[in-house]
């Protein structure tokens, strides 16, 4: 009997293998490697790592997490890197070697002129074309080269003034419209104990801000546009950059930049600014949504926003045209060695980021510039970003700033010089000197060893020098 028991059991397990594997067979699935072949992976680098980086980092989690769930075959490994180990040390060794990315967010102009020379970035001109969006962009300058797009932009930018009208009115102060304005508005700030400018250059790039602006008002747009192309016969050390830079060598005499600049993060400067130990603070829209006292409720930040005006950088003289430093710099580009299967994933993600609903949410939640033309409420972005939408709608003429479409050899220098002057380490001379010196050699480094990928398959103009760059935005 017991015998009898014991086989009953074995042939009733016998009997239910048998039924799953007929079942399995029939429906014609593997139960341990189910659909293994189709699953892909794709790996896409960001730079959203910083306070002020929040809302768009948010938006675009989003974005990643939608994209899965209605593609489970595919995992993105979306993960973020500072900014300036991302774009100046490691993505130039990957393009170096062909291992970049799948996807990165990036700087368009002449940060990305060299991966497109050498075929490490997607042409993504058909893309735009087969997926509606045509004409949809608002300027696609920074990211086309020979007719040929090799980036999208994901946001637009605009470089402001920002001032306390606070602090402003109590001294009886207007906001300046000319240098001259500016330069009296610094004396009568530092007089009364307030830092005249915020500034936390530990990035290098912000205080490039100040120069290029007054590059701008004292030689006009022309001449830096000549120099980044490498036009003959034009020099950085000429008398008009050379004023410029003394002006800005006048400023850190005078004491317009707390004597800890160029140690100080964006952060710490913005805190200054909505303290009120500092009165005006330069850069870009990405930073209003930190313009809040932390140690305030939100109704008092919101009133903190409202004693905030902003204004074009001050003209060289009473008529003399305002533009302003912005445009449509950040953006996105894709390896050009993706197979078919993970070409299709990526462009698909891609999409994503350009629907109206992900633009609006970067403008009203990031306080960012759409890529693509939209409407939108500036009544609904808060005070100040309302004022930097006016202030781009009245505004004749911007420009790109110069660390966008410098080389990157020459740009380092140019953040270098900047740097060094902020901290009275460098004389105008000695840092446009420096400028010129980096120029002249990128050039005939250039010229020479054009084209730019040998017969071998390996690329010129990725040499150790780029690899070590410095910081940038």
């Amino acid at each position: 009997m017991k015998w009898l028991l014991n086989w009953g059991w074995i042939l009733l397990y016998i009997t239910v293998l048998g039924v799953s594997v007929l079942l399995i067979t029939a429906g014609n699935r593997d139960p341990i490697e189910e659909n293994q072949s189709d699953k892909l992976t794709l790996t896409f680098r960001h730079f959203w790592t910083k306070e002020h980086d929040r809302p768009m980092l948010s938006i675009f989690e989003d974005v990643v997490a939608d994209y899965q769930r209605n593609h489970p075959n595919v995992k993105v490994n979306f993960e973020g890197m500072d900014q300036t180990t991302h774009r100046e040390q490691q993505l130039k060794s990957e393009m170096v070697t062909g291992t970049p990315p799948d996807m990165f967010v990036l700087f368009g102009g002449a940060e990305i002129e060299p991966y497109a020379r050498a075929n490490r970035l997607m042409d993504l001109s058909q893309f735009v074309k087969e997926r509606g969006l045509q004409g949809q962009f608002r300027d696609l300058q920074l990211w086309t080269f020979d007719g040929r797009v090799y980036g999208l932009p994901i946001e637009g930018n605009a470089e402001p003034l920002y001032y306390n009208k606070t602090i402003f009115n109590s001294l009886d102060l207007e906001a300046p419209s000319t240098l001259a304005e500016l330069d009296q508005v610094i004396e009568v700030l530092r007089d009364n104990g307030y830092i005249p400018f915020a500034l936390g250059n530990e990035d290098r790039w912000p205080a490039a801000i100040f120069a290029h602006y007054l590059m701008d008002r004292y030689a006009g747009p022309e001449l830096i546009q000549s120099l980044s192309q490498g036009e003959e016969g034009l020099d950085f050390r000429n008398e008009k950059y050379m004023q410029a830079y003394e002006h800005l060598v006048k400023w850190v005499e005078a004491g317009a930049f707390a004597s800890s600049a160029n140690s100080s993060t964006t952060e710490e400067a913005i805190a200054l600014f909505t303290a009120g130990k500092a009165a005006m603070y330069l850069n870009g829209n990405w930073d209003i949504n930190l313009f809040h006292r932390n140690d305030a409720a939100d109704s008092s930040a919101a009133s903190f926003q409202d004693e905030v005006g902003v204004i074009p950088f001050p003209a060289m003289r009473l008529g003399a045209t305002k533009s302003v430093a912005g445009g449509y710099t950040i953006g996105i580009g894709l390896s050009s060695n993706l197979d078919d299967a993970k070409k299709e994933a990526a462009l698909d993600l891609l999409e994503g980021f350009y629907t109206k609903e992900v633009q609006s949410r970067i403008v009203y939640e990031g306080l960012r510039l759409p890529s693509i033309k939209l409407s939108f409420d500036p009544e609904k972005t808060g005070p100040v970003f309302a004022q930097v939408i006016t202030l781009m709608e009245q505004s004749t003429q911007s420009f790109v700033p110069y660390d966008n479409i410098l080389s990157p050899e020459v740009k380092r220098s140019f953040l270098r010089g900047v740097k060094e002057m902020i901290g009275g380490q460098m004389d105008a001379g000695g840092a446009l000197e420096d400028l010129q010196r980096s120029s002249t050699f990128y050039w005939n480094q250039r010229r020479s060893s054009l084209p730019f990928r040998n017969s071998g398959g390996a690329m010129n103009g990725f040499d150790g020098r780029e690899i070590q760059g410095d910081s940038g935005r």
